[in-house]
């Protein structure tokens, strides 16, 4: 199994009228998905309630909204995101006609019941985050052994991502790919979607013979930092190969084990591959960062965020540690 690289549609929410564009983007998106009439509407009330929320209770946030994949399985992720005064009781909010600023109270009651997955993190002065899934015809599995989040958008003022990131699942092993072309905009992308295809290509190759292959494979391009984990699911284990500024991580709720990128450019000066391995147990989170996220975050101050959904992780991670001027991409897997 082999995910397509996928990017989100981000959207400032400030106004009301914000809403109705990324309502419109969202529908759009689950059309071309093949949804039919009655999901994409599911979708737009899950959009307009997200949004109206923001505006509600944090005054602006942000939206981002893209396709999610599993398999064969093809839907609608929305992650919300507002650095408000957070939601004082978040079980006594997901009840309809529950309310704190003097509405029908049915916004998260709302989103929580129509969409397929759901799962929300708040924290007491620190905001909150929302996550949505709205599934197609086929669903994946109920309880995949990998949960998977992601935030990849391009810098303010490109509409193509020069990051991209790619999964792919085949037995026992899952590898993880995350790519930063240089620079950013198209011809950054060109670079980044040439590591992508080359794992669709070969999705069972280890990490350094698939480093080696994206090497060859992105010389006509300008090159990329790429990072590529590979999670061996009977081992409890992982192997790491990286090239370039991009971080990565394994988290267990109690430490934090960082792994090792060497310096060059993988399709232009690539000098040295070296895997690194280190144990992956049961319940942790892999972490994988562009560049266009600051090193500096720390899970531990934020209580409870370890056990939400990696979309949470990854969206939390990008509203508060984004640099604003590059493309960023954040990337968590749980090994459950």
């Amino acid at each position: 199994m082999t995910n397509l690289p996928a990017t989100q549609k981000m959207f400032a929410v400030a106004h009301a009228s914000d809403i109705s564009a990324a309502r419109r983007w969202g529908v759009q998106l689950a059309e071309s998905l093949g949804f039919d009439e009655t999901t994409s509407g599911k979708l737009a009330i899950m959009i307009t309630e997200a949004a109206t929320n923001i505006l509600k209770h944090a005054v602006t946030g942000t939206l981002l909204i893209g396709p999610a994949r599993q398999g064969s399985a093809t839907g609608v992720e929305v992650i919300a995101l507002d650095r408000g005064p957070g939601i004082v009781n978040l079980v006594q909010s997901l009840r309809d006609g529950i309310s704190t600023a003097g509405t029908a109270g049915t916004g998260l009651g709302a989103m929580h019941r129509l969409a397929d997955e759901f799962d929300a993190y708040t924290a007491g002065g620190a905001g909150a985050a929302i996550y949505m899934c709205l599934w197609g015809s086929q669903r994946p599995p109920a309880k995949p052994a990998l949960q998977i989040g992601a935030v990849c958008v391009p810098v303010a003022g490109e509409e193509e991502c020069g990051d991209a990131w790619a999964f792919a699942w085949e037995g026992e092993i899952a590898t993880i790919l995350v790519a930063d072309g240089l620079g950013h905009g198209p011809d950054a992308a060109l670079a980044s979607h040439a590591a992508v295809k080359t794992l669709q290509a070969y999705p069972g190759r280890r990490p350094e013979a698939l480093m080696q292959s994206m090497h060859e494979a992105m010389r006509p391009t300008r090159g990329a930092a790429v990072a590529v984990m590979e999670l061996q699911l009977g081992l409890d284990q992982v192997n790491f190969v990286g090239v370039g500024n991009i971080s990565a991580c394994v988290a267990d709720g109690a430490t934090r084990k960082q792994l090792v990128s060497h310096n060059g450019i993988v399709g232009n000066n690539m000098r040295k591959l070296q895997q690194f391995s280190i144990p992956c147990p049961k319940g942790a989170v892999c972490i994988l960062c562009s560049d266009g996220i600051t090193t500096q975050w720390d899970l531990d101050k934020y209580p409870g965020l370890f056990g939400r959904h990696p979309a949470l992780i990854a969206g939390v991670i990008y509203r508060d540690f984004a640099r604003g001027r590059d493309d960023a991409t954040v990337v968590a897997v749980r090994y459950q």
